[in-house]
């Protein structure tokens, strides 16, 4: 049997962006699901998405491009001091955590929320980011442990703007909020 979820839809229309694709940090451009361009509201169809996704993907490169002359690179970047690491004993603690993630926020941070489910997410990423860098500290780099602290990073973010969110607005459904306010909120990360 093959298991059937809800998309991930944790960070849908979330990132402000202007008609390029830009958003508040320089040099960050957001497009496709994550995106709010103002084209669509808080929902989205797969055909819209995907339109505004090439549309501001292009965008975003095409403003890149001109603007790649100002950019300066750092060169004296020193390579990766791995003393005092060693590598991982056990990388199921690396692969647990990720499914950890996965399971916390399809549970607490899926298509219905709650402030409860809200704050136990919370609480299990507090914990997974303690452990996470106890393992980053001793162990040598991989990309498995890159990736967890990435998805805890995001993850963190995803919950954070959940919470200040005190509306339902489109797939963002709190069940302590269900009304969606007159006044439209904008959640930028």
């Amino acid at each position: 049997m093959i298991p059937v979820a809800p998309a991930a839809h944790y960070s849908c229309g979330g990132i402000q962006v202007d008609a390029f694709g830009r958003t508040s940090i320089q040099r960050l451009y957001s497009c496709g699901e994550a995106a709010s361009t103002g084209l669509h509201g808080a929902n989205r169809l797969a055909s819209n998405s995907l339109l505004e996704a090439m549309v501001f993907g292009k965008r975003s490169f095409e403003d890149t491009i001109a603007h790649i002359s100002q950019y300066s690179l750092q060169s004296d970047i020193p390579d990766w001091n791995a003393s005092g690491t060693s590598e991982p004993k056990e990388m199921i603690l690396i692969t647990q955590s990720i499914k950890e993630i996965q399971l916390a926020m399809s549970d607490y941070v899926g298509i219905v929320r709650s402030n409860v489910r809200l704050e136990r997410a919370m609480k299990r990423l507090d914990l997974l980011h303690e452990e996470t860098e106890q393992l980053y500290k001793t162990t040598t780099l991989s990309p498995q442990l890159c990736e967890l602290r990435n998805l805890i990073t995001v993850g963190y973010l995803i919950v954070k703007s959940a919470q200040f969110r005190k509306e339902s607005r489109g797939l963002h459904y709190n069940i302590d909020y269900p009304t969606k306010s007159a006044i439209k909120q904008n959640i930028v990360w």
